[in-house]
């Protein structure tokens, strides 16, 4: 029990790294494995075969052939009645748990990390296992928790005084240096308040000054993430209360690019002042989430285009989190920002891995939306993630008629060319 404790708090306590594993994430893992194995052996022998057990990538297993092949495989050519059967199977399947939805929601873990269980498997807990989670809750309430609020405070004063002091100063070499000192000294202590365990991968791909840094979305700490490592521009909206205090700060320091709730609409004046930054190349790299909103770290999901629309090199990242010993996911539609970092604060710690992927530059004859998903599927394949066609802004708004169209479409052009190939005489192919 001894040797619970110490790993738990050694692997909580964390540290940034470049490189290789900690011993700590691989006694964690090991209590993990071990805490997954109890539950099991603890349900009733007659039970196995009648659990659950989900698919891969969900509750349902889909079958991922096109839809012109599996409705040819029904007949030949023309409309039937049978196609029905297609569309209803699909319907039925976006009910019971659409490729979007689940996406908003946190991953399922294949083992117990001792926070949460949200695996239909684990429901048992013996008594052993009981007292090994209230010993964990009691680390982490009692003794986590409070540093990590302490140096989270420490993080967040620092920055405001320090970026206020450095804003004072005249434009100029030494201004810029200062700045990024305070920069970098401020997110290195927030990411220490957050147990964070960052490996770093291909640092010879850093973004430059006068680009544009891309990455994937998965929390609103996925900043603090990359700026523990470097400084960038920040892009958004201006908020109040703390948040607000926080921005009129660091923009005296910092050329951060905020916009006010009127002129965040106006997408051609955002592009104008995006390219002016982008135009000077003394100016840090500018930091973009092109999809808009967080996904839950199994996923990228469409590219906004007007990130790409700006011009310069963009320099793509990954970020990947590992959930065993935290979840980093926001789900802003269940969780307030408040309730958000309390649970982050109360996890193990936040262990992931960041990507620096090299340099993309707009090929010729290629529009923005090309060059968009030709990023996205890069950032995906080097993650490790699911690519997705679909907007974030799903999460809350209706389906476009535009998308139900587009299926509309494809089964009438499909229609059409099996009608044109049964009047072709025999022998004969269509071009």
């Amino acid at each position: 029990m001894k040797l619970f404790c110490f790993g738990c708090v050694w692997s909580s306590l964390g540290s940034v790294k470049g490189h290789g594993d900690c011993g700590a994430e691989s006694l964690h893992s090991l209590y993990c494995q071990w805490a997954t194995i109890r539950i099991e052996k603890g349900v009733k022998k007659p039970q196995p075969q009648m659990l659950k057990i989900p698919a891969a990538n969900g509750i349902i297993e889909r079958d991922e052939t096109p839809m012109e092949k599996e409705i040819a495989g029904l007949h030949r050519m023309e409309f039937r009645f049978s196609d029905i059967f297609y569309f209803c199977r699909k319907g039925f399947e976006a009910i019971v748990e659409d490729e979007v939805t689940q996406r908003f929601s946190s991953e399922e873990l294949v083992s117990w990390n001792l926070l949460t269980r949200t695996n239909v498997n684990f429901h048992y807990v013996s008594l052993r296992l009981t007292v090994v989670w209230v010993i964990g809750v009691m680390v982490r309430y009692c003794f986590l928790l409070p540093l990590r609020f302490t140096l989270a405070a420490i993080g967040i004063t620092s920055m405001i005084v320090g970026t206020t002091v450095v804003g004072q100063l005249p434009n100029g070499s030494l201004k810029n240096y200062l700045s990024e000192v305070v920069h970098l000294t401020c997110s290195r202590i927030l990411v220490r308040a957050l147990s964070g365990t960052i490996h770093y991968h291909n640092k010879e791909n850093k973004p430059q000054k006068g680009g544009i840094c891309v990455a994937n979305h998965t929390s609103p700490i996925d900043a603090i993430i990359l700026t523990n490592d470097g400084c960038y521009a920040m892009v958004g909206q201006v908020h109040g209360g703390l948040m607000g205090v926080i921005q009129r700060a660091t923009v005296k320091a910092c050329p951060h690019v905020w916009f006010e709730r009127s002129e965040i609409k106006d997408r051609h004046l955002v592009t104008k002042r995006l390219r002016e930054h982008v135009a000077d190349k003394n100016k840090l790299p500018i930091l973009i989430f092109p999809e808009g909103t967080c996904i839950n770290n199994t996923s990228v999901m469409m590219f906004k285009k007007g990130s790409f629309e700006i011009g310069g090199t963009i320099y793509p990242v990954a970020i990947k989190y590992d959930p065993q010993f935290g979840d980093a996911f926001w789900n802003s539609s269940k969780y307030n920002i408040v309730s958000y970092l309390l649970r982050i604060m109360t996890s193990w710690a936040i262990v992931c891995h960041v990507w620096y992927m090299p340099p993309m530059v707009r090929k010729e004859g290629e529009d923005a939306v090309q060059f968009a998903n030709r990023v996205r599927s890069a950032i995906a394949r080097q993650g490790g993630l699911t690519e997705l066609p679909w907007d974030g802004g799903l999460k809350r708004a209706k389906v476009k008629d535009s998308f139900k169209e587009e299926q509309q479409k494809n089964y009438s052009k499909m229609l059409v060319r099996n009608g044109s190939q049964g009047n072709l005489p025999a022998g004969t192919e269509s071009d």
